[in-house]
């Protein structure tokens, strides 16, 4: 838990792009402003300056996950607490103007009243590593993905010469034969440009497929190490307990329950009530490449685990009752239509 710091040792910093920063006092007084580059020496000199004007117990910072993770890192490393700040509020903003001071400015008051009090993900650990790899093998999938698309669409346009040998082979026939293709030696054809726009293509997929395989065998081991047990679960694989755990962040005991867990990953109800109506709505908040996780995991449990394949199975003979049912009455509606 972070504790609220006392009023006139509560520090601030703002928008690390244009390096402003502010130091508040008793009451949110306004007492000095200063920049610094943000660099190793320009994070010594501001901690230089903070610690100048009296005791820093808290520093809330802006963007702690891009701009201002190496800053909060360094805080944590010199044993300051760090704040995690949520983006400037769009109505104060428009109410109060937009500037370099006032940017800076909002996050130390959030740290002196107490609104802001989360705590950033410290990004040292296994986890950071892990988010590291996993995001080149995104990468790698959606071109990948990309690239299959473009055959497919070269080979819809290209002539029947090419088209009528190509377009029933599946995916993994076609890159094998587009890749070993021969290359003809007039580029100016239309039939030898495509088929040398298929081969490179092909070898693309091939390259991109090769990567992926090299991510996943870099992962697996360390997502056994960092989470032995969630891998073990059913329906986790290697993307979802990924995510996961990028999502939990190196430091996991910030979440305290699992209702926190839920509404970080998206995935707890909202209460829509109001006078007599007493309901919920779905969460649209969160994180959604998260709440995607959670979601596979889920299909994936209903499909293999006994409990729900008998529930199933159960419901089998009452869902097919409702189909038959359902078929016969559009039936007579068509039949009336076409009566009359």
């Amino acid at each position: 838990m972070v504790a609220k710091p006392p009023l006139d040792q509560g520090v601030g910093l703002g928008d690390l792009l244009i390096k402003g920063h502010h130091l508040p006092r008793q009451l949110g007084r306004h007492l000095a402003t200063a920049a610094f580059p943000t660099t190793p020496d320009g994070y010594h000199r501001l901690l230089e300056w903070l610690r100048a004007h009296g005791e820093v117990r808290a520093v809330g910072v802006e963007g702690t996950g891009a701009y201002g993770s190496e800053l909060a890192r360094f805080l944590r490393t010199n044993e300051v607490t760090v704040v995690d700040m949520d983006r400037p509020d769009r109505k104060a903003r428009r109410a109060n103007g937009n500037s370099d001071s006032v940017d800076a400015y909002a996050p130390a008051t959030a740290v002196l009243s107490g609104r802001a009090n989360g705590r950033p993900k410290t990004r040292d650990g296994i986890v950071e590593a892990i988010r590291s790899l996993r995001v080149v093998r995104h990468l790698a999938i959606k071109s990948r993905t990309q690239t299959i698309n473009q055959i497919r669409t070269l080979i819809v346009s290209a002539p029947a010469e090419v088209r009528e040998r190509l377009r029933r082979l599946p995916i993994y026939h076609l890159i094998a034969q587009l890749a070993r293709s021969r290359l003809g030696a007039d580029l100016a054809d239309p039939i030898c440009a495509v088929r040398t726009a298929l081969r490179r293509l092909a070898r693309r997929y091939q390259h991109l497929t090769e990567e992926i395989a090299e991510a996943d065998a870099e992962l697996e081991p360390l997502i056994a190490q960092a989470a032995p047990g969630l891998v073990e679960l059913v329906g986790v694989g290697t993307e979802t307990a990924a995510q996961l755990l990028i999502t939990a962040g190196d430091n996991p005991d910030r979440l305290k329950s699992e209702a926190s867990v839920a509404h970080l990953c998206g995935a707890s109800p909202i209460s829509a009530s109001s006078g007599r109506t007493n309901r919920h709505r779905l969460n649209r908040g969160g994180g959604r490449q998260a709440n995607h996780a959670l979601r596979t995991i889920a299909s994936c449990g209903c499909a293999t685990t006994p409990a729900h394949g008998s529930m199933s199975r159960d419901a089998r003979p009452k869902a097919r009752q409702r189909r038959t049912s359902s078929a016969a009455s559009n039936a007579s509606l068509r039949a009336r239509s076409t009566s009359t």
